[in-house]
């Protein structure tokens, strides 16, 4: 004690020792009961005396956080306190020189602090099981509402549990706990791996709660690295459709390969050529599908045709080389390229490429070695079919006129009646109102096609999924090539990469740890969501090829 305190009352003095002993335990005091045994009984009255002086008021209040019931009990019985209080100290200049604090800190410097994501969920009901502790501040809803649900859970130290809807009882976690649950309900040895509902069922049936079960079960499950490798790529995965409008006849031809097919006069390919616009076809047996015979393909088409814009194709090494680049500098035509394992990119070659191969297989005999005979009959055929998206014939937008079919050679009357009725003058009069008459043709062709390809696109749209992709996404990518994988039982899905760049017509660019850039069609990636795991190289990078 200091100066000051060594002349308190012997009242004070015993107070003092009450007040000292509290504030140097009170983080063990506070919300316990507390019994204080004295040799001095005048302590006990202290709480209730109402004219007291101002230092005792000051520690009565000190002493009013805790639950503290005073017991007097005589010093011979008391034994270990009183022989304490009776021995002489040896070491008295050795001790702390500190003065008794008669004044305690304040609340927040001996509470305990938690992070709030890991204050369990239930704690509020756990404090009014375990000690009737009701938090403060709450509304009137508030309350009513917590009292309505407090009623399901019971206190089982050191546990609370919660009488779930189908009355099964069933143990509240939180944290990190619900988290090792969950991983083990999942993908433990006997998780299987199984989606959210299935997940969340074997948790309940294990016999544990929290309120998000579902919710977290579901996110954990979009984030397991092993089941975002499962699956395939399906027409949902596909990206929306820009498509090739083109404004003049003959200005963009899109070419490619067929076969190869059974030989017929030596012939093994088709190499196919259509026109954007008209849908007009040209097509021509080939024995090889080498860049040799391509580049006389093309001199034959620009000399009829006119030299074209552009040219698209695929990635084919027939049509990717040095003999075909020059020709495509000598004529001044633009190369474009459909993006990798994407035929899509050059869609109206493909269609004309199907519709050529339906009508060969109707018309070739048995052991069907006569195809290229059949070819130029196919080509008629397909020239003067009705073609929806530009509202009439390929040959008539050519042409300006309908194209007189072998039928017509039955209807003898009918040349008779037009050689009668012929004349020079006025035959070449309505020649002159067709050629006329032909651009208006093609406007409303260009027409046409705007809205069917708008409309298909519209159709087409409301199939996908809606995914967007942002530089600095993680993807995976689907691989299709068959020929790596070894076996069975094999994710198809490579990666995480990253996107480096996104494109407008829905092609992007994947970065890699190890290896150059490459890019993708949109349709073939899908986000990932996991943890770091190495990035793995993409196989057989020399077969990848990457856009231009």
């Amino acid at each position: 004690m200091n100066e000051a305190q060594t002349h308190y009352t012997t009242t004070e003095k015993e107070l003092l020792a009450v007040v000292y002993a509290f504030e140097k335990f009170r983080s063990y005091l506070v919300m316990s009961k507390s019994i204080v045994y004295t040799d001095h009984s005048a302590i006990k009255y202290l709480f209730a005396k109402k004219d007291a002086k101002a230092r005792l008021m000051r520690w009565i209040l000190l002493l009013q956080e805790f639950d503290i019931e005073i017991r007097d009990k005589k010093g011979a019985e008391n034994l270990a306190a009183d022989h304490l209080s009776r021995l002489e100290n040896p070491h008295q200049d050795k001790l702390e020189n500190k003065e008794i604090n008669e004044a305690f800190p304040l609340e927040t410097l001996g509470s305990v602090a938690l992070q709030d994501q890991s204050t369990p969920w239930f704690a509020d009901f756990a404090n009014y099981h375990a000690g009737k502790f009701v938090i403060k501040g709450m509304t009137s809803q508030q309350k009513n509402k917590f009292f309505k649900d407090v009623k399901h859970y019971f206190w089982d130290d050191p546990f609370l549990f919660k009488i779930c809807a189908d009355q099964v009882i069933r143990r509240c976690v939180s944290g990190q706990e619900a988290l090792d649950i969950l991983k083990a309900c999942h993908s433990g040895p006997t998780g299987g791996h199984y989606g959210a509902n299935y997940t969340a069922r074997k948790i309940f049936d294990s016999g544990f709660y929290w309120p998000t079960i579902y919710k977290d079960a579901h996110d954990f499950v979009t984030r397991c690295d092993i089941c975002q490798r499962q699956g395939k790529i399906t027409q949902r995965d596909e990206m929306p459709q820009n498509s090739i409008q083109v404004c003049e006849i003959f200005d963009i031809w899109g070419i490619d390969f067929m076969g190869p097919f059974p030989s017929s006069r030596g012939n093994k390919y088709i190499l196919v050529a259509v026109d954007y616009l008209s849908k007009w076809v040209e097509a021509k047996a080939l024995p090889t599908n080498d860049a040799r015979v391509v580049c006389k393909f093309l001199k034959t088409l620009f000399s009829r045709f006119g030299a074209p814009r552009a040219i698209i194709s695929d990635r084919g090494t027939h049509f990717c080389n040095d003999q075909f680049t020059k020709v495509m500098l000598k004529y001044g035509v633009t190369h474009r390229l459909s993006t990798a394992y994407h035929p899509q990119t050059s869609g109206q070659v493909e269609v004309s490429n199907r519709g050529l191969k339906r009508i060969l297989e109707r018309t070739v005999g048995e052991n069907r070695a006569s195809w290229s005979d059949k070819l130029d009959d196919a080509l008629w055929a397909f020239r003067t079919a009705y073609k929806t998206p530009i509202g009439c014939t390929p040959y008539k937008l050519v042409y300006g006129k309908a194209c007189h079919l072998p039928i017509e050679l039955e209807h003898k009357a009918y040349w008779a009646l037009k050689h009668t009725n012929f004349d020079v003058q006025t035959a070449g009069d309505h020649r002159k109102v067709q050629l006329n008459e032909l651009n208006e043709l093609r406007d409303q062709a260009y027409e046409n096609s705007l809205i069917y390809k708008e409309k298909t696109k519209r159709i087409h749209d409301a199939k996908i999924k809606n995914r967007v992709f942002n530089v600095g996404d993680r993807v995976l990518l689907f691989n299709s090539r068959l020929k790596i994988f070894s076996g069975k039982l094999k994710s198809r899905w490579s990666g995480p990469f990253t996107i480096v760049q996104v494109f407008p017509y829905g092609t992007v660019e994947l970065s890699q740890n190890s290896g150059p850039n490459f890019k993708v069609n949109g349709h073939r990636i899908k986000h990932y969501f996991g943890g770091d795991i190495p990035t793995e190289v993409v196989p057989d990078l020399q077969t990848f090829p990457m856009d231009q």
